[in-house]
């Protein structure tokens, strides 16, 4: 019985091994730091104590947990040439990832319902989205994630594994797994493709009732700045949104584990959370004035400090 897998990674690309390496590890570390300035400004800045940017500080956390799941092993696979990864290991961060990855689909599904209802009822807003609805519509993803994948993870274990343990992928997915198993993985793949229709293709299609909902209701508003400023609310989360089913729904509504999915799985493990920081930040007027404001705050806070000394 297999008791460990090996990650060939990108072992067949051995002279740019060095190059990957720091493509990897720039756009990473910019995600972290990315996301924990978002997780700093939502925090500590009173103009973005509402819901909208909880929802965000949210999303940023989770995608720092989802980069990290996965990241740090690929970086220590291209440097040091540590391909192993124990069977627990790989259960345990292919549970992680896809969980992670669900609760990030159905959070974008709240931050949708969050922004059609702040349009639709903007003088209910307030009174509806409480403090305690903001907290159980941000603990549902999470709940729903972890669930979603619970099943095809079990499944997937319980297969047997006998024979080949060399991965054509750089971390522990369901399609590369599954087409080592020496047993029939029919059931598998089906509570796979399940999954990822309940994970990803669902949560987008309700996405996509909201969004159409938003543009019919900032038509009916009459002045252009009106419209403007409405949309403006929207167009980071639907760009997000957009970048981040694009890529995953490819791979999971049909798991055939091809030799291409490790290039496509860098899109949505690797560039996509490098850019989610930028589009949070440069498309948002809030998050910008905020962080001036905290740029301020230091600077008036250094004065200070050699004033008295």
């Amino acid at each position: 019985m297999v008791t460990e897998f090996i990650l060939l990674a990108f072992a067949d690309l051995q002279s740019l091994q060095t190059l990957l390496f720091v493509f990897v590890l720039l756009p990473f570390i910019s995600c972290v730091v990315g996301n924990s300035v978002i997780l700093i400004l939502v925090r500590y800045e009173r103009s973005l104590h509402t819901p909208m940017y909880f929802f965000i500080g949210i999303f940023a956390l989770l995608e720092i947990l989802f980069v990290s799941v996965i990241i740090p092993k690929l970086l220590t696979n291209l440097i040091q040439d540590c391909r192993k990864i124990s069977f627990i290991g790989c259960f345990a961060q292919l549970y992680a990832f896809g969980s992670l990855g669900v609760a990030e689909s159905y959070l974008l599904v709240v931050m949708a319902f969050d922004r059609d209802l702040a349009i639709n009822k903007p003088l209910h807003y307030s009174r509806i989205m409480n403090n305690a609805l903001c907290i159980e519509l941000a603990v549902a993803p999470w709940v729903i994630g972890f669930v979603i994948i619970f099943i095809p993870t079990i499944i997937t274990a319980e297969l047997d594994f006998c024979g080949p343990k060399e991965m054509n992928h750089f971390f522990c997915d369901f399609a590369p797994i599954q087409n080592l198993a020496c047993s029939n993985p029919t059931v598998s793949n089906l509570a796979t493709s399940s999954a990822g229709l309940i994970g990803s293709t669902v949560p987008f299609m309700i996405i996509l009732g909201f969004y159409i909902h938003i543009i019919a209701l900032i038509s009916k508003i009459k002045s252009t700045r009106g419209k403007k400023k409405a949309f403006s609310t929207c167009s980071s989360h639907l760009t997000v949104a957009c970048l981040f089913f694009g890529s995953t729904s490819i791979v999971y509504v049909k798991p055939k584990g091809s030799q291409h999915d490790r290039f496509l799985a860098l899109v949505y493990t690797v560039i996509i959370p490098f850019l989610n920081p930028f589009i949070y930040t440069l498309k948002n007027k809030d998050v910008k004035a905020a962080l001036k404001h905290l740029k301020l705050l230091r600077f008036l806070g250094q004065i200070r400090t050699r004033t008295f000394t």
